[in-house]
């Protein structure tokens, strides 16, 4: 039983939430909550971390190949990141993929890839993977400047999409998207000066959406890299819509058209 917090894993696990060069030396990132604890595939789990009281009444539903490490509840209070934590946290490894693995999960000129564009809110970038996920998405590919996908807010809005949705940062944007452009992908931009309404356009093979940040929008290097500038018509004086919603509304009417 861990009870301190001057314990040394204890400040391992508090600069593991604070800090993403930590989570990137380590190679981890930390996980909370027993439904997220549930999702992480086996051979992810690196440790877990729970309280005494937390363990008898959930043992039956914690995985089996980690031994846990116990803790008292106000030392786990101390490293957790919610409010009113559950009583189990884990540290899990990183995915890693690169650009070629995404390409790879589009078959047959189907791919639908998700462009983000330095977007900065956490509770942005986990809807759209939770999203992402929902409506078909092979790979979701970021600028370096946006969120860390492995903020702990992050991971907790992604609700487990993070274990299974492919994903990329890359260093140049632009160049990226001529790659795309070059495998035959359709590349469309979110924008407000789009030429046609999102609804006008057909997504039945492989298609990008870039979708810009949320205050700014995209920038205008990388707009002008898409091969189609669209539109969601709004009403009203809204003068934009919240980047993870806009996203949402693109990615399941290329899904509606994949249905039908």
């Amino acid at each position: 039983m861990i009870t301190s917090t001057s314990n040394q894993r204890i400040k391992e696990i508090v600069q593991l939430q604070k800090k993403n060069r930590a989570r990137n030396t380590e190679g981890v990132f930390i996980v909370e909550g027993i439904r997220m604890v549930r999702e992480i595939p086996e051979d992810k789990l690196k440790a877990l971390y729970v309280t005494e009281e937390f363990y008898k009444k959930h043992k039956a539903e914690l995985p089996g190949n980690v031994k846990p490490e116990f803790v008292t509840p106000t030392v786990f209070s101390y490293v957790a990141d919610t409010k009113t934590p559950q009583g189990v946290l884990a540290i899990v490894w990183q995915n890693k993929y690169t650009l070629a693995d995404i390409l790879k999960k589009g078959t047959e000129k189907k791919e639908m890839l998700l462009v983000l564009d330095n977007l900065q809110d956490p509770g942005n970038l986990g809807t759209i993977f939770r999203t992402a996920e929902a409506a078909g998405v092979t790979g979701i590919i970021l600028s370096k400047d946006s969120v860390d996908i492995y903020n702990p807010k992050v991971i907790r809005s992604t609700m487990g999409a993070i274990f299974r949705m492919p994903f990329v940062y890359v260093e140049k944007l632009t160049d990226t998207i001529e790659e795309l452009k070059a495998h035959q992908i359709q590349v469309y931009a979110a924008h407000l000066d789009g030429k046609n309404a999102y609804d006008e356009e057909c997504y039945l093979n492989g298609t990008a959406y870039l979708i810009g940040n949320e205050g700014n929008g995209l920038r205008q290097e990388v707009a002008d890299c898409a091969d189609t500038w669209i539109r969601i018509p709004m009403l009203g004086q809204a003068e934009s819509l919240n980047a993870a919603v806009a996203a949402s509304i693109l990615m399941f009417e290329a899904a509606r058209q994949r249905r039908k």
